[in-house]
């Protein structure tokens, strides 16, 4: 964009239009309000709150609580929640059997979400990871993660949380072709409704540890002989940026309605390209590492933690995206004045 012919100073200050807070507001390009942000949270099976202890301010939550949860989003106007599980270790096999189970955790949480603020939008992560012993996205075998097998138990486990009543099933296995899959099985089950917000660019991040943490995952290169000790194989490298718009491409042509990048601070220039080539619902996740890292600058008093939190979603809908997933969203929105 070329600008127009500038008056010179002092003709042209542009500080008269800092001077005070309402003028401030008043000119404002990037407005952030509690309806940007999608509520990322971790449910178990127990009873109670469990600590985080990562990440600092989060809590694994019950079944009940996850439904209070829904409603406490409803007063302060956040329009969604993602969930992801906490599972037994004990309950993990290799294929990750529980993640399509109709009556496991998840769908059980959505139930109980749905029937406590049925205005509230519920996420639901479509992957593998949280019910694997091994921890990987997907099924593997010789060493290698199966694209194809894998796309199998991902539609088992998408169809039961859509019958469950999850609205946005959110595939983050980062297989090919498992959108078009995925979205072919709901329209012959009758679920065309039910949205997809793929996790288009997802990057093989060294930014995700303390989610690992909050669900438990299976630590990556032990247990397994053939466990691969890291997921370079499927997710992206971060080097790349023209491979993004591609993996964004293939999903839309697939039957995605949204699509996100993953992680989120690290990644605004992949948002601002997805967001500018495609025009369509772009979302951003600021992940478990990008949480952890500013509660812990600023319990060191390196940072003040609302500002930064603020400046740092602010960030997300500058660079174009639609809204945006993080474990800060109800302290978040009680900022915006919700």
């Amino acid at each position: 964009m070329s600008l127009p012919p500038l008056a010179a100073y002092p003709a042209l200050r542009l500080r008269r239009l800092r001077q005070a807070p309402w003028i401030r507001n008043l000119v404002r390009e990037t407005v952030l309000t509690p309806s940007d942000l999608i509520w990322s949270m971790v449910v178990h099976e127990g009873e109670g709150e469990v600590q985080v202890p990562s990440m600092p301010g989060v809590a694994r939550l019950s079944v009940s609580g996850a439904a209070q949860a829904a409603v406490e989003a409803r007063r302060l106007g956040i329009p969604a929640i993602a969930i992801f599980p906490n599972i037994d270790g004990a309950k993990k096999d290799a294929q990750g059997s529980l993640a399509a189970d109709p009556d496991g955790l998840i769908c059980r949480a959505v139930k109980a979400m749905k029937d406590a603020a049925p205005e509230v939008g519920i996420m639901c992560d479509v992957a593998l990871d949280p019910f694997t012993d091994h921890g990987h996205d997907g099924v593997i075998e010789g060493g290698k993660i199966l694209n194809d097998a894998t796309i199998e138990r991902l539609v088992e486990q998408a169809l039961a949380q859509a019958k469950a009543g999850c609205d946005i099933l959110a595939p983050s296995d980062m297989m090919d072709g498992r959108v078009g899959v995925l979205r072919r099985a709901l329209e012959a089950e009758g679920l065309q409704d039910a949205m997809i917000m793929s996790y288009a660019a997802k990057y093989a991040s060294a930014f995700y540890g303390p989610y690992r943490d909050a669900i438990g995952s299976g630590k990556l290169g032990s247990g397994p002989v053939d466990n691969p000790a890291d997921k370079k194989t499927y997710q992206m490298d971060p080097a790349n940026t023209d491979e993004a718009l591609r993996e964004v491409a293939l999903d839309v042509a697939e039957g995605a309605d949204m699509v996100m990048v993953k992680p989120g601070l690290p990644y605004l220039d992949i948002v601002q390209r997805v967001a500018e080539t495609f025009a369509l619902p772009t979302f951003a996740f600021q992940v478990s590492g990008e949480y952890a890292m500013i509660k812990a600058a600023t319990a060191n008093g390196w940072l003040d933690e609302e500002r930064a939190v603020l400046e740092s979603l602010g960030a997300f809908k500058r660079a174009g995206a639609a809204g945006i997933i993080t474990y800060f969203a109800p302290q978040a929105a009680r900022l915006l004045g919700a």
